[in-house]
């Protein structure tokens, strides 16, 4: 029995989820706790934080959003083509 999925459909949901995460990460950005969560993420590592984060620009925000969605969709796409095609489909 063959499973077939449907490559637009993968490739809304992963560009949602890719995008979304980046969506939450701007508005993170722009509320002022990204540099705080950063330094202690690298702080729970063991890392010594050498990142800063830019203020809030609304256009990189959007170009970050977008960006990923689109990539997203893309690789959700070609991971449902090539999953029909394991599966014998076309």
């Amino acid at each position: 029995m063959t499973t077939r999925v449907c490559p637009s459909r993968i490739g809304l949901i992963v560009g949602c989820l890719t995008g979304g995460l980046h969506l939450a990460w701007a508005v993170i950005v722009a509320i002022g706790l990204a540099q705080p969560l950063i330094d202690f993420i690298f702080w729970m590592h063991f890392i010594k934080p050498v990142y800063a984060v830019e203020p809030f620009n609304i256009g990189t925000a959007a170009v970050l959003v977008g960006l990923t969605a689109a990539f997203g969709y893309i690789m959700g796409w070609v991971f449902g083509v090539l999953w029909n095609k394991m599966q014998g489909g076309s």
